[in-house]
């Protein structure tokens, strides 16, 4: 059976589809997906041994610049490759506007959520099938579920496997280190850069390595001043995502505010403290083994604002306490 597969961005939504295909996998002999995804994050879907093709697009670029787009052939080329190619089943796993109008050129049925369900409900009229899937449960576990109705087998009861192998991507032979990942979009999500170092100061001084990565020049000076002056902590060369994630791999363990690479972090089995402010864990948090939700109470907390502060009552001491208890923890087989 061959399946076209939908899921474009951003970075956690793609990570939290890999459990979905797994399971599809484990219930459907001979099963592959070929997965239409946003250029900047095409190296996952491929580390999948169920995707058999990655089909990139560029959806964020092209609607800044759209004639580009069709006087460079990118859209002629991607429209082609969908229509041309041979699937049984198409499946939305996105549930947007942007991402139904990519099914509508391949020649085959599209199976996505409901009206009730979907994100954007105007998406529905582009299904020929249409699955109900509760709100009230993390999105991973909600991809799981439309799956599972799509292809006609039951969501096993077991925790979902994300169907990486960690140590593929780990650089063999690395002395021990922590990863701290710092960087996010919101500003309601960032962390107290005066909480980082402190955090870093601690760890350091109990004879631990730090690893601090960025993806901009914000999150580069970030880093530098929170490493400053203390000899075990290093700020990363730039890195591509692929480079991050063996980055992630060979961490002993992780410090995440709410960011794509903290949920990268879940899917290759890091142990990972991850902080929570305005969004909510049980939704959208890391899902995993030997993952740690810390989530903010302060009167913003959990409620979505992109702008107001929520980490006043999240303190490092509380941080380092719950990493040190996680270290303490045996590893899992």
């Amino acid at each position: 059976m061959h399946v076209l597969l939908v899921k474009t961005s951003s970075l956690g939504d793609v990570v939290h589809t890999l459990p979905a295909l797994t399971d599809a996998a484990r219930a459907i002999p001979n099963i592959r997906f070929d997965w239409v995804v946003e250029e900047g994050f095409a190296e996952i879907p491929a580390w999948h041994p169920a995707v058999m093709d990655v089909i990139p697009v560029a959806i964020r670029r092209w609607r800044k610049h759209p004639l580009d787009a069709l006087r460079s052939g990118e859209w002629r080329r991607f429209t082609g490759r969908v229509r041309n190619a041979r699937y049984d089943l198409v499946i939305d796993a996105q549930g947007l506007f942007k991402s139904a109008v990519l099914t509508r050129y391949a020649k085959a049925p599209v199976a996505g959520l409901d009206k009730a369900s979907a994100r954007e409900p105007l998406a529905c009229h582009f299904y020929d099938r249409r699955y109900p899937v509760s709100r009230d449960q993390h999105a991973l576990e909600r991809t799981r579920q439309l799956f599972a109705q799509a292809l006609h087998y039951s969501v096993p009861d077991q925790i979902g496997d994300y169907g990486l192998d960690r140590m593929l991507l780990a650089d063999p032979g690395q002395a021990p280190y922590l990863l701290f990942l710092h960087g996010t979009t919101w500003p309601s999500k960032h962390w107290p850069e005066a909480n980082w170092r402190e955090l870093a100061v601690h760890m350091s001084s109990l004879g631990w390595a730090i690893r601090l990565p960025w993806g901009n020049d914000e999150e580069r000076q970030r880093a530098e001043r929170i490493a400053e002056g203390l000899p075990l902590a290093l700020v990363l060369p730039k890195l591509n995502l692929a480079g991050v994630a063996k980055v992630i791999a060979g961490a002993t363990a992780c410090v995440a505010v709410d960011t794509g690479l903290g949920h990268l972090a879940a899917a290759l089995d890091v142990p990972t403290v991850s902080l929570y402010g305005p969004t909510r864990p049980d939704r959208v948090g890391a899902y995993g083994r030997s993952q740690v939700h810390l989530c903010a109470g302060g009167p913003n907390a959990g409620r979505g604002d992109r702008h107001e502060p929520c980490f006043d009552d999240m303190p490092p001491e509380r941080v380092a306490t719950a990493l040190e208890a996680l270290l303490l923890q045996p590893e899992t087989p």
